[in-house]
């Protein structure tokens, strides 16, 4: 990759910025040598360890990390037999530590069905080492220090040192609260000198104590005397430590042996906690930008959805879509400065630059990212007021070198290009160059002044012209890229809404050759249609839409309203068959008693008998209930445009919108409007006068919930949002099911949106949809 290039495009600051997500040393060098990569493959497999260390961050929201040091030093040094100290040693224990709470975090996360294939391959790598933990622990203290514990030699020569320290101090406190100590002595205190106990003695007694002189105050008046009487328990004192540092020598030694035994195991997992400390430092910031995981492709093709430049504060940066290398492969983007033209070469550089080094970048899910062999960018000062010819060469070295290098497989940036020499030759040069990169292949955004490469995009194929957007009436760029649309001068309409006078503007006219007011004169016209066509599809996209969604919703609810209708005939018919059975045997066993009766008494039977008889069989018979629905005849009463009315043939309530003719009225119904007979309405109620104040809207059981929601090209938190408030909607429409589009992608807003669903309360059971209903880009929801 072009070193210059990523200078110019500041990717250092990129760097910077994700130093700070690292949580260890080693994890911050890592960071540091961030280069983007060249290799497809590794681009890919770079993307999704990204990728599944967000994932880990969004489930947990936070993963240990803390106390991992750079431990390889140490290793190295005990390796060769080196003595380490208490701290190092404590570092090493600690980086084994962090090791093992990190391997049982991402085992936690496996066993709870979460894939993370490439952060388990790393951890399956990494070497535990708990006994050569247990080992240091059990000598080293979480301060640095050796603990008693450490041997029994070690303990027993501290107890000494306790013992033998007690006596000392306790003859010297004797001597200091005796009857002359207030006048021979500067301060009733017990000191240290030279590692041995000492009282401060005044110069004029220093004979009455005898002994080693360890030291005198400043001004000379004080001495520090170490008393004759003490100065054999001293040196026993003084030989007991001498043995106390040789057996913690003695025991750091062994311990660095141990480690020096493990030292290929433990820069194995410095290694691999470095790489997964980085991992994760990459989807915390990822998190920082709001960005995205992009498609990648290694063919030049670009398409970056609602981008953003990642070193711009985000409450002022605009979003822009940026497509390139697929209906063209260069695009000019002409206008005036100040406008944001640069921004947006930076903008495409860096994510591709990001991209490449296994950066999520700053746009939405969906974007496209090429892998570039090489990336080239000359970006000078275009905020500089005089061009001076020496800016001009500089200009033109970068650019000399640039098409050196460059093939087919390069993405080139230039920023005002030909600028800094004669308008005509500087346009000409600009144009050469274009074509000359064009020829070979590359894919490039240049940005330009000269009016004549605004005829450029339209005479070459696979180029295209565009522009960022400047509106007139606040005299300030909007920083939305136009593609397809050249920029246009504004100078003599904000001359104009700054107050010049109107001669002055229409004389400057006049000094324009009628091509470029043509030129300016189709440029407005094309912003002007472009604007209205931007406005006319939105409204349609949206009738579109809301067509579509009805259509659906209208498909389900038949097919729910046949289903139901087919069960209950089959219910129905059951039921008939149960109730004809029950008739059949009454009438069996009335019968049957007759031929009882008939036979035991002989005789015929009475009349009465015979119309009890008759009676039961009646009675056995099954009973018809009539349909309780009547035919419901319409009101013969004025109506009214907004009435509220209930068309008697669907059920359904809606609000007439106008008459059509005579006899018929056109109803709405949710969203869609229909033609009804008055004989087919039944009126509910008249419209309401509108007050002047606006009440809040609650939304009721006729409000049209759709039964399905499209989450696609939705970021992460946005899409839950979403689902919490459409499942609040669905069930207050009393829908047994629904369906929720998310995709299949990445898997990352599936696995969000089903790991909500499962826990919430109303919510009976989630399934992916069926081949026919989009099957695992679906996931069809059922309610308690």
């Amino acid at each position: 990759m072009h070193n210059k290039a990523m200078r110019t495009l500041e990717f250092h600051k990129i760097k910077e910025q994700l130093l700070t997500f690292a949580s260890s040393s080693i994890g911050k060098e890592k960071a540091q040598q961030l280069e983007p990569s060249v290799d497809f493959q590794e681009v890919v497999k770079w993307q999704e360890e990204t990728d599944e260390a967000a994932k880990a961050f969004r489930l947990r929201g936070n993963v240990p990390l803390g106390g991992i040091f750079d431990i390889r030093p140490h290793a190295k040094r005990a390796q060769i037999g080196g003595m380490l100290s208490p701290g190092e040693l404590m570092e090493i224990s600690s980086t084994i530590r962090a090791g093992r709470v990190l391997e049982r975090f991402i085992a936690e996360l496996i066993e709870d069905g979460h894939e993370l294939p490439l952060i388990a391959e790393y951890m399956n790598a990494f070497s535990p080492q708990q006994d050569l933990q247990k080992l240091i622990n059990n000598a080293i203290s979480e301060n640095g220090e050796v603990m008693d514990s450490a041997s029994e030699k070690l303990r027993a020569l501290r107890n000494q040192l306790r013992t033998n320290e007690a006596r000392v101090r306790e003859k010297l406190e004797s001597m200091i609260r005796s009857s002359n100590a207030q006048k021979m002595l500067s301060d009733a205190i017990i000191t240290i000198r030279n590692d041995r106990f000492v009282i401060p003695v005044k110069q004029e007694y220093r004979s009455s104590y005898g002994g080693i002189i360890h030291d005198q105050s400043s001004s000379g008046q004080t001495l520090f005397i170490e008393p004759q009487v003490i100065v054999q328990l001293n040196n026993v004192l003084q030989e007991t430590r001498v043995l106390e540092q040789q057996e913690i020598e003695r025991i750091l030694i062994e311990l660095s042996a141990a480690v020096g035994e493990h030292t290929h195991e433990l820069l194995q997992n410095v290694k691999i906690l470095a790489h997964i400390d980085f991992m994760f430092a990459k989807a915390k910031y990822a998190k920082k930008l709001k960005a995205s995981k992009p498609l990648l492709n290694n063919e030049g093709r670009v398409k970056l959805f609602k981008a953003k430049h990642p070193l711009i504060p985000p409450d002022v940066v605009v979003a822009n879509d940026i497509f390139l290398g697929e209906d063209f492969t260069t695009i000019v983007i002409t206008g005036p400065n100040t406008g944001g033209k640069t921004v947006t070469l930076k903008t495409i550089g860096l994510c591709t630059l990001m991209a490449q080094a296994g950066l999520q970048i700053p746009a939405i899910d969906g974007s496209e990212a090429a892998v570039f062999r090489s990336v080239y960018a000359d970006i000078g000062d275009e905020q500089s007021i005089e061009q001076s010819l020496s800016t001009f060469s500089s200009h033109m070295v970068n650019i000399v070198d640039i098409l050196k290098q460059m093939d087919h497989d390069s993405l080139v940036l230039f920023d005002e290009l030909g600028a800094g020499t004669d308008p005509q030759e500087g346009a000409a040069l600009a144009i050469s160059i274009l074509d000359e990169v064009y020829k070979r292949g590359a894919r490039v955004i240049a940005t330009t002044h000269y009016p004549e490469l605004k005829a450029y995009g339209y005479n070459r194929q696979g180029v295209i012209n565009a522009s960022v957007e400047f509106d007139i009436e606040t005299l300030s760029p909007t920083y939305r890229l136009l593609i397809g649309v050249p920029g246009r001068s504004n100078a003599f309409e904000i001359s104009k809404r700054l107050g010049l006078n109107e001669s002055v503007i229409e004389n400057a006219r006049g000094y324009i050759g009628a091509d470029t007011n043509k030129v300016e004169n189709m440029i407005a016209s094309l912003e002007e249609s472009r604007k209205q066509a931007e406005e006319d599809r939105e409204e349609a996209n949206d009738y579109l839409k809301q067509s579509e969604k009805l259509h659906k919703d209208l498909q389900k609810q038949i097919m729910e309203y046949y289903d139901e209708k087919d069960s209950m005939i089959d219910k129905a018919a059951r039921e008939a068959s149960e109730i004809v059975e029950k008739a059949k045997r009454e009438a069996e066993e009335v019968i049957s008693e007759l031929r009882k009766l008939a036979l035991e008494k002989n005789a015929e039977v009475k009349e009465h008998e015979l119309i009890e008889a008759r009676r039961r069989i009646e009675e056995s018979a099954p009973a018809v209930k009539k349909s309780k629905k009547a035919a419901v005849k319409a009101e013969k009463r004025e109506w009214q445009p907004g009435d509220e009315v209930k068309v008697i043939t669907f059920g359904q309530k809606g609000h007439i919108v106008e008459k059509v003719s005579s006899d018929e009225w056109q109803v709405q119904i949710g969203i869609m409007k229909m033609k009804v007979k008055e004989s087919d309405l039944l009126f509910i109620k008249s419209e309401k006068p509108k007050e002047t104040k606006h009440l809040a809207t609650v939304r009721g059981k006729d409000y049209h919930v759709s039964l399905e929601l499209d989450l696609r090209g939705e970021r992460f938190e946005t899409a839950l949002s979403r689902v919490e408030k459409y499942i609040d909607d669905a069930l207050l429409a009393g829908y047994p099911r629904v369906s929720i589009i998310h995709g299949k992608g990445t898997g990352a807003l599936r696995q969000g949106v089903q790991e909500y669903l499962r826990n919430h309360r109303s919510v009976k059971k989630i399934r992916f949809g069926e081949a026919g209903e989009g099957g695992t880009g679906v996931t069809v929801v059922e309610f308690k």
